[in-house]
């Protein structure tokens, strides 16, 4: 796979990162702000769209802006156990990194943080 390609909209505050461009894909909505787009067929990453790119990317005073991946609730279990897959491996892997919030011994939340990057206007 060749490399990534990025291209910011500045006035959406949109980031758009793909790594087949002009490939059909299947949009997977991981959070409000981030969308995977896979070709599940091929069960590979074709690109990852950021909204509000500046909010997500945005870091506190104790490390990146996480976010829950509340979309993964939306999914058949075959098809979260591919988007995770995914995510783990790169080229998504080096954009996004994945994690968990474990508020008990049985609870697990999927989160989701942005690895820094430089993008230019």
């Amino acid at each position: 796979m060749p490399y990534a390609t990025y291209t910011y909209d500045e006035t959406g505050d949109t980031l758009s990162i793909s790594f087949a461009p002009g490939e059909r894909a299947t949009g997977i909505e991981l959070t409000d702000h981030i969308i995977l787009r896979i070709n599940k067929v091929e069960r590979r990453a074709i690109g990852i769209t950021v909204l509000d790119y500046s909010l997500v990317a945005q870091a506190t005073e104790i490390g990146p802006r996480s976010f829950p991946l509340t979309g993964l609730s939306e999914l058949s279990a075959e098809m979260r156990e591919l988007v995770i897959d995914i995510l783990r491996h790169e080229p998504v892997s080096e954009i996004v990194a994945l994690s968990a919030y474990t508020p008990s011994m049985s609870e697990q939340i999927p989160i989701i943080w942005l690895h820094p990057l430089t993008i230019s206007a």
